[in-house]
């Protein structure tokens, strides 16, 4: 799939230097919510202006993958809990849990799926990462997509705290099913 000139010129404007620190060697397992590198290797960091300018392509597939919010395991027996709302880039496709460190099985099964799905099962097919600002989660789904073979590969380190800080529409998502 060809991105229109203009877009690409803004990707590479809109190229992120945020992030003091380099690449760990593998994926990061703890302390998520942490500042990130400004590069992940084989992938295309990008800007909030970026992410807008692929989003307004409507070529472009979009995943979340904020993590869902647990339970509070202290909640009064009969208390009703409600999951709080996700906003995210309209269209995204929201697959939670996907950027730990370690994932089971279960739940590589699960993003494999996800991305099949957005990509139509085209491994070439731009797709863009994101959850929150300094949000780890991002940044090793999308070196897992790298990994599972994916080789058009943008990371939104901003997130939708930058997109929304820009004052980008969003709209409420629900998690993809299947995951955990």
């Amino acid at each position: 799939m060809i991105i229109p000139r203009l877009v690409l010129l803004c990707l590479l404007a809109g190229t992120s230097a945020a992030g003091a620190q380099g690449e760990p060697h593998g994926y990061r397992e703890d302390n998520y919510r942490a500042p990130v590198p400004g590069t992940l290797a084989g992938a295309t960091v990008i800007s909030s202006d970026a992410a807008y300018a692929l989003w307004k392509t409507g070529r472009v597939a979009f995943v979340d993958v904020l993590p869902r919010p647990p339970k509070p395991s202290q909640l009064p027996e009969g208390t009703i809990w409600r999951e709080p709302a996700r906003h995210s880039i309209p269209g995204a496709v929201w697959l939670p849990n996907v950027g730990y460190g370690q994932l089971a099985g279960v739940m590589h099964d699960y993003f494999r799926a996800g991305l099949e799905k957005v990509t139509k099962d085209d491994a070439a097919h731009p797709v863009v990462f994101f959850c929150l600002d300094d949000c780890w989660m991002s940044w090793n789904a999308a070196k897992r997509a790298l990994e599972y073979g994916y080789s058009n590969v943008f990371w939104y380190p901003d997130g939708t705290d930058g997109w929304s800080a820009s004052g980008y529409p969003a709209e409420q998502v629900q998690p993809e099913p299947g995951g955990q």
